[in-house]
């Protein structure tokens, strides 16, 4: 398996690297080399010469004469597939079916990025595709904007049972489509790097991938990965770019570092080929050896694998994707389209099958992420760390001391990130004093409170200091320490997996809080808050409290929390119907007025809130913006979609805080299922369970569709991942300079960007790149509409916020009261899927688990 360091580079993960001068200076060099090598001829310029000079001509002819005596000699991998296809079509056909044999082998991520353009050119175009150097990265876009489902996938007869939703194809033609696959029309191998030069030359490019099928639990098993081997013509060098990126490239696959077979521990048994070949569109039935629809079967004729006419084109001519496989490991697909998407779900087609035939683990459509409750917490908290875990900080001092340096005060920091602080389990926040106190041998102990600080109790219960995105104001923020892992598998396309993981902050607004008549609204409000709520119980319900005992709490008691208040103005079952009935009273505005009153009221307005509460006198007469004394009070409202071009909101309660998020997983997850007995102790958070499924992400980058990117300023995380720099884009607008430059000085639909997507735009027009891409500007199609499918290659969030997600496992592994070393620390993440101890009516909790 890879280090950390080898994975990065296989990812090319640094993206500052990836756009140094120098660094793609070298990269050229080392193409100059790699195609000379192969036998192409590499562009002259200023890199080339540079290698050249390093080797003398007849070192480069000895390289060339050894490529041309090996051109037969295959790699392991080449010949498992070729030695599958010989046996699975022995008979139908003498000459045995080879892979290409001569390709420029992709060894290095950014390989693909730099030979999917011109070396000294900023655009590439032909039949199948539009490519762009852009100032924040490559922009391609192929042909069809979007991949077709219907009639797509065909399955080679004689091999697994075909479902019937596919269509069955058999041995001959599928021999057929191979061999005209690997023999392409010259003009789709141009090789857009070379297709500048006079004579621009032909070429194969290829790439080994090592996919995720089973993830590693640390004790039971080992992560399993499968081989898969990409063939493209050159032009289309940009499809492997994209599925390199999303899944790394694993090198050359004749070093045997690289092989598969000698990999005993990590290797699932199972390979797999794809061999990108749009041009088999163009092929008619008749000549790939179909039947005449009179001489077909049912199932042909259902199908479509037979003709009336004989110039019918095979599957109509539109896109389909043509697997052959059985039992034996080795799966091989033709995919006749070079739209992105077909790339990246053939490696999770393949993924599934692995999965199956290794038993023991599963492909999942996924979308999951770990979910940690927050909440406002005002001016001030009062950690109660023993209450959750029973846990003090000397508790923690004595098992975590590897990676916290205890201070003697009785506090400790992070030795990774020393912006995060492990305070004690009797601290105290306080946003007036703007520190953290606490008692410690009969001595009064404080830090500074910081925004730039994230605070941890022995319970992992996480503190920060957060300004209101919209106010004037500063408050406290908890999340909780053990999180709930929302985990959506066996997902439709379309089905809100992405929705679970993204945070709902792009989505919230902020305004003013309003009145509709004042004097009414405050009788309202004194009727709320003066009401006697013990007679609200429904007589049937034995659990209501005792008042013999105490009083009910007022609604503005400092005793009740805004949380019990909101519980007390929602209508219940527990409560009796004559009580409902009132709630039902209560309209909208003026319960969202009770809230935010609530919300600011101090002990000493308590009794005269009328006095501190009210609105401005405009024209002679009362307003309707709420104010607490003159400063005004803003609300918090969620954005759900548009009804024609207004947005539907709906407010928020008062403390209301978007969960933190860790994201796992998007689209293609590898999970497997261990037995309780088979692991060790996992916290009473997760305990009763016969088995456990543990869940990884199979992907690095996220093929994400923005939708509501194109209104300027909404979508903060993409505008934000565009506004960096070697992003892989497809399907938006390629904007020129002038169209940048009229972008930036209209200041009026500028400003509604984020602050990144502007300084980014800003820098474009200074750097005279000659292509940018705007997040708000989806490719314009032929017919003059705008695509709905606008694309983009994202870092995967819990790999980019590096310190969000150590600060989560973090806060886990205090809440468990997980050793030091313990496995916690590994980013892999499990739910419960045992049922023992639930009730019937009661499904198994969701919740997260760190192996």
């Amino acid at each position: 398996m890879k280090s950390p360091e080898e994975l990065q580079r296989a990812l090319g993960w640094n993206r500052e690297l990836a756009n140094d001068p120098k660094e793609r200076e070298h990269l050229r060099s080392y193409l100059a080399l790699q195609l000379a090598a192969a036998g192409i001829a590499p562009p002259i310029d200023d890199s080339t010469d540079s290698a050249m000079a390093v080797f003398s001509q007849s070192m480069l002819d000895s390289l060339r004469e050894k490529t041309r005596l090996l051109s037969e000699h295959r790699p392991p991998i080449d010949q498992r597939i070729e030695a599958f296809l010989a046996r699975y079509f022995e008979g139908v056909y003498s000459k045995p079916l080879r892979l290409p044999g001569r390709s420029l082998v992709l060894d290095r991520h950014g390989m693909a990025r730099e030979l999917s353009l011109p070396v000294r050119g900023d655009h590439f175009q032909n039949d199948l595709l539009q490519s762009y150097r852009c100032y924040n990265g490559v922009l391609n876009n192929p042909a069809s904007d979007r991949r077709t489902t219907a009639g797509t996938f065909h399955v080679c007869e004689d091999g697994l049972p075909i479902a019937a939703d596919k269509r069955a194809v058999p041995r001959r033609v599928f021999v057929e489509l191979f061999r005209a696959a690997v023999n392409p029309p010259k003009e789709s191998l141009l090789l857009p790097y070379t297709s500048e030069s006079p004579n621009p030359p032909s070429a194969w490019v290829s790439l080994l991938l090592r996919p995720l099928v089973r993830p590693e639990v640390p004790g039971y098993c080992s992560a399993k990965t499968m081989e898969t081997r990409f063939f493209a013509p050159g032009s289309l060098v940009s499809n492997l770019d994209f599925v390199e990126t999303i899944f790394g490239n694993a090198g050359d696959p004749l070093i045997s570092a690289n092989n598969a077979g000698l990999d005993v521990y990590h290797w699932s048994g199972h390979t797999g080929c794809v061999i990108l070949a749009p041009h088999l569109i163009t092929l008619t039935k008749k000549d790939l050896g179909l039947p005449h629809y009179d001489e077909a079967t049912d199932r042909q004729r259902r199908d479509s694998m037979c003709y009336r006419d004989a110039a019918e084109k095979y599957n109509d001519g539109v896109a389909f994707k043509l697997t052959c496989r059985d039992t034996a490991g080795v799966i091989v697909t033709l995919i006749a389209d070079n739209y992105y998407g077909y790339c990246k779900k053939e490696v999770k087609t393949q993924l599934s099958y692995a999965a199956n035939l290794m038993g023991g683990a599963e492909e999942e459509h996924a979308g999951g992420a770990l979910a940690f409750a927050s909440y406002s917490l005002g001016e001030e908290f009062q950690v109660n760390s023993r209450r959750y875990n029973g846990r003090s900080f000397d508790d923690v001092a004595r098992d975590y001391e590897s990676f916290i340096d205890i201070k003697p005060e009785g506090y400790g920091v992070d030795r990774l990130y020393p912006s995060v602080i492990y305070i004690p389990e009797n601290s105290r926040a306080t946003l007036s004093g703007r520190c953290i106190r606490w008692m410690r041998d009969g001595v009064e102990h404080q830090i500074p409170l910081s925004p730039d600080q994230t605070y941890i109790a022995p319970s992992g219960y996480k503190i920060r200091l957060e300004r209101h995105p919209s106010a004037p104001s500063w408050r406290l923020v908890g999340t909780v320490g053990e999180g709930v892992f929302c985990h959506k598998p066996c997902t439709v396309s379309g089905g809100g997996k992405s929705e679970i993981s993204k945070s709902l902050r792009d989505y919230m607004l902020y305004g003013p809080i309003f009145v509709s008549e004042i004097d009414e609204d405050f009788d309202k409000l004194d009727e709320i808050f003066s009401k006697n709520y013990q007679e609200r119980w429904n007589q049937k319900y034995d659990d209501k409290p005792d008042y013999a005992k105490r009083q009910s709490r007022s609604v503005l008691a400092n005793e009740r929390s805004l949380g019990s208040v909101i519980q007390l103005l929602t209508p219940s079952p527990d409560f009796s119907d004559s009580y409902n009935q009132w709630l039902q009273t209560i309209p909208d505005h003026v319960y969202a007025l009770a809230l935010i009153i609530k919300r600011f009221i101090t002990p000493e307005t308590r009794n005269h809130w009328r006095q501190h509460f009210g609105v401005d006198i405009v024209n002679g007469s009362p307003g309707h913006e709420l104010k607490f004394g003159d400063r005004a009070l803003v609300g918090t409202y969620l954005r759900v979609g548009l009804d024609g071009s207004r947005w539907r909101t709906f407010k928020l309660r008062q403390d209301f805080i978007a969960s933190a998020k860790v994201q796992r997983e998007d689209d293609i997850s590898a999970s497997t299922v261990v037995p309780r007995s088979k692991l060790q102790d996992l916290g009473p958070a997760v305990a009763n369970a016969d088995s456990y499924k543990f869940v990884e992400n199979c992907e690095f980058r996220l093929f994400q569709r923005p939708d509501d990117a194109i209104h300027r300023g909404l979508d903060y995380q993409t505008e934000l991942d565009l506004s960096r720099p070697s992003n892989f884009v497809s399907n938006f607008q390629p904007l020129t300079r002038d169209n940048v430059e009229a972008i930036v000085t209209d200041v009026i639909d500028f400003e509604k960007y984020t602050k990144s997507m502007q300084q980014m735009l800003t820098s474009a027009t200074a750097s005279g790149a000659a292509f940018t891409v705007s997040s708000a500007h989806p490719r314009v199609l032929t017919d003059g509409s705008k695509t709905k499918n606008p694309r983009y290659l994202q870092d995967r969030p819990d790999m980019t916020n590096a310190k969000d997600t150590y600060v989560a496992y973090r806060g886990m592994q205090m809440f468990r009261s997980v050793p030091a070393d313990g496995a916690v620390q590994a980013p892999v993440a499990a739910i419960l899927c045992g049922r023992r101890n639930n009730p019937p009516d009661k499904p198994a909790g969701i919740r997260s688990l760190a192996v």
